[in-house]
């Protein structure tokens, strides 16, 4: 049985010599285990690799970031390989932001031909070596560990900036980070700057008039009944 917790569900099931895993629910610091756990048996169990179902997340921050990084390092010292397949619009955004979206875009594409919006639009791997003549290799893994470092190292911001929000307007953790990633899209500011920004004004850094307002009205939307 694959594992799962009250926010979280995850169903396997092979698919020739890889392992397609359908991922449903909230990964976040509280079940980042569960799902990393769970990650690292379809692994070793599947030949191939694993292909990622995750249109039935709801809600995806950093750490589940972290935990598909993590898997796509133990997929590679396998030889092995960890893919995308489909996401929500929600993790879309995140790989969009964090500049990640390309490192798993190597599995196969959906049976029905439907590809993501975020996934037509990134940079691939391929395309970046043929842009600069470095190997497919060599180019990865500098791909790789510069998305991983930078991951880790915006997490702890973005997180404090998350219970900024929480904090200031009562809001839940989920709606939180909708605002963080509204704020960002609509005012074009990296998610970790703004992240920064908002940490800062807690202790007295004035934020811009245009984020200030933009925070404004992606929280009266989001306390408006649906």
């Amino acid at each position: 049985m694959d594992p799962s917790s009250a926010s979280l569900m995850i169903v396997s099931h092979r698919a020739g010599d890889r392992t397609v895993v359908t991922v449903s629910g909230e990964v976040d610091i509280d079940t980042e285990q569960t799902m990393q756990r769970a990650l690292r048996l379809a692994l070793a169990r599947s030949p191939g690799g694993v292909d990622l179902d995750l249109t039935g997340v709801g809600f995806c921050d950093c750490s589940g970031l972290n935990v598909l990084l993590r898997a796509r390092r133990q997929a590679l010292a396998d030889g092995k390989t960890l893919g995308i397949r489909a996401a929500a619009p929600g993790v879309g955004r995140l790989l969009d932001l964090t500049d990640t979206a390309s490192l798993f875009t190597h599995a196969p594409a959906p049976a029905n031909g439907v590809v993501h919006a975020w996934h037509e639009h990134s940079t691939t791997t391929h395309e970046l070596m043929e842009e600069t003549g470095v190997s497919d290799d060599a180019e990865e893994l500098r791909t790789e560990v510069v998305q991983l470092k930078r991951a880790m190292l915006t997490r702890p911001v973005i997180d404090l900036a998350r219970g900024v929000l929480m904090a200031s307007f009562s809001l839940t953790a989920e709606d939180a980070w909708n605002v963080l990633v509204d704020v960002s899209q609509h005012t074009n500011t990296k998610l970790h700057q703004l992240a920064e920004d908002l940490v800062g004004s807690v202790n007295g850094a004035p934020l811009p008039d245009h984020v200030q307002q933009r925070i404004s009205i992606a929280v009266t939307e989001i306390a408006r009944p649906a």
